[in-house]
């Protein structure tokens, strides 16, 4: 059975007392959930949040990590900085990165093998446009990103990242892929996967759906065979919002 991942994406919201505010609201909310529980938020909030989190069953993650262990690369952090402040799980290849700061395929697969180096595990986001959508191309480009993505890695490595199906027309819209829809695209990510990696690992990877998820419709998505979690977003900002979904997966 593959333990889904709840993951709540921040994004650039919270200040340090929020954020720390935020935590200790939904620590009572989730502390017997079935699922991991996981707040990627903003670096500046790693100290509150890990301290608030200390003890409880949440993790903690940050929504990018760079590829590189040091050097001149001004507003990144690498992967071994993340680990000292707490950090298991890192977002990588979000469509927002993608789009405002240019992130190419080959980048999101340096910046995956170096969380996964580094002992993070990578969320890897993958998924399509409206318009790549109504031209039929859902399938073709979210297999080539999602093995793009995970080039270079180890089988063991594959078997512990987490990727997320994101179509970018459902992120920060209001619209939701419906639960067929999302339940097949992500079965078209785990066909590929078992195709390059075969069928076990393909059966031990979790995948969630990401794209508007919330409390009135995460019951329908969670309860497609192929979906293990959700990456949310603005639900993610309301502690009884992001906890009525964590609880979707049971108590």
């Amino acid at each position: 059975m593959r333990k889904p991942v709840i993951a709540g994406n921040w994004k650039m919201n919270k200040t340090p007392a929020e954020a720390k505010r935020l935590a200790e609201a939904l620590i009572p909310l989730v502390k017997n959930a079935c699922c991991e529980v996981v707040l990627c938020v903003p670096a500046t909030d790693f100290l509150a949040v890990g301290e608030a989190i200390r003890g409880s069953q949440i993790k903690l993650g940050a929504q990018n990590v760079h590829y590189a262990e040091s050097g001149a690369f001004t507003g990144e952090l690498s992967a071994s900085m993340l680990k000292e402040c707490g950090v298991l799980y890192a977002i990588i290849g979000h469509s927002e990165r993608r789009q405002f700061f240019g992130e190419t395929d080959a980048v999101v697969n340096l910046r995956v093998k170096s969380a996964a180096a580094a002992g993070l595990i990578p969320i890897l986001c993958v998924g399509e446009t409206r318009q790549e959508r109504e031209a039929g191309y859902t399938d073709a480009l979210i297999e080539y990103q999602t093995l793009i993505g995970l080039t270079g890695l180890t089988e063991q490595e594959v078997r512990e990242a987490v990727i997320a199906y994101e179509p970018v027309w459902a992120i920060g819209t209001g619209l939701v892929a419906t639960d067929e829809q999302a339940n097949a695209s992500i079965g078209v990510i785990r066909a590929a996967l078992a195709r390059r990696y075969g069928e076990a690992v393909s059966q031990a990877v979790r995948i969630q759906y990401g794209g508007s998820m919330n409390p009135g419709n995460a019951a329908g998505l969670m309860a497609q065979p192929e979906i293990d979690g959700g990456l949310i977003g603005g639900a993610s900002l309301k502690a009884e919002d992001f906890a009525s979904i964590v609880k979707v997966c049971g108590v």
